[in-house]
């Protein structure tokens, strides 16, 4: 671990012997994942997924050598400003703007589709 780097704890989860280098991660560890998940795979899905994991924590690891030490913390990697404007009172749309291009419409309100029974 680099001195004053936070420890990798959410890839602890899967990966308990991350400390030695080693971050592959196992078919158990995924099935274990997915039963937590409730998620039913196959076991072809589960090599598929697991190399595909194995290369996301290869690259987590890459990433995790780069020296942040100096680096600011940034919400955003460009600077961003609000543009605010005023609040103004105004008349609206009207009903028959705002119904005008309703497929259906009854007593100056949209129908739409019943969703709960």
């Amino acid at each position: 671990m680099i001195e004053g780097r936070p420890k990798k704890a959410f890839l602890r989860i899967l990966t308990p012997s991350m400390e030695d280098g080693n971050m592959a991660i196992t078919k158990d560890e995924i099935r274990h994942v997915a039963r937590l998940a409730r998620l039913d795979m196959k076991d072809s899905d589960l090599d598929v997924l697991a190399a595909q994991i194995d290369r996301i924590l290869e690259y987590v690891n890459t990433i995790s050598s780069v020296a942040t030490m100096n680096v600011e913390p940034m919400s955003h990697a460009i600077e961003l400003s609000n543009a605010f404007r005023q609040d103004r009172v105004s008349d609206g749309t009207g009903t028959e703007t705002a119904l005008a291009n309703a497929p259906e419409t009854s007593d100056n309100m949209f129908c739409v589709p019943r969703i709960i029974e």
